[in-house]
């Protein structure tokens, strides 16, 4: 079994690479569970597929010298942007394959922590449509 550790995650927000500003991030994926159980199903409930959704997760440090990470994301509030995801840097692969899609920048946190903390900014993006994988 392939064991992985990840040093050099790739982001990228509305064409903007944030690896340098991006400590994790996670896309999830998910599936609604429909009942559809019936007296026929000898008291087993009865699942299907319903709609999908998706969400990205990121940790970034703050940054707000021109052209940095707040000035890139405060103007993309409310609005729908493409996302793209990898486990690496390096090229698209089999081994490495991208994951793509649009996010709703529903929030942005330019401050927040305490006392002595990093200056960080933790946000979840739901996606808006589909979440493609692809290995080329």
């Amino acid at each position: 079994m392939a064991k992985m550790v990840l040093l050099a995650q790739y982001l990228s927000i509305n064409g903007n690479v944030l690896n340098s500003s991006t400590k994790k991030a996670e896309v999830s994926v998910e599936v609604e569970d429909k009942d559809v159980t019936t007296f026929a199903s000898a008291g087993w409930k009865e699942v299907l597929g319903g709609l999908k959704s998706g969400e990205l997760a990121c940790d970034f440090f703050q940054d707000f010298a021109a052209s940095q990470l707040d000035a890139i994301m405060w103007p993309l509030l409310g609005t729908v942007v493409p996302f793209e995801v990898r486990a690496d840097q390096g090229a698209v692969s089999a081994t490495n394959p991208k994951f793509t899609g649009n996010i709703l920048i529903k929030g942005w946190n330019p401050i927040e922590g305490s006392v002595g903390d990093e200056a960080t900014v933790g946000l979840t993006f739901p996606t808006s449509g589909a979440v493609a994988r692809a290995t080329t």
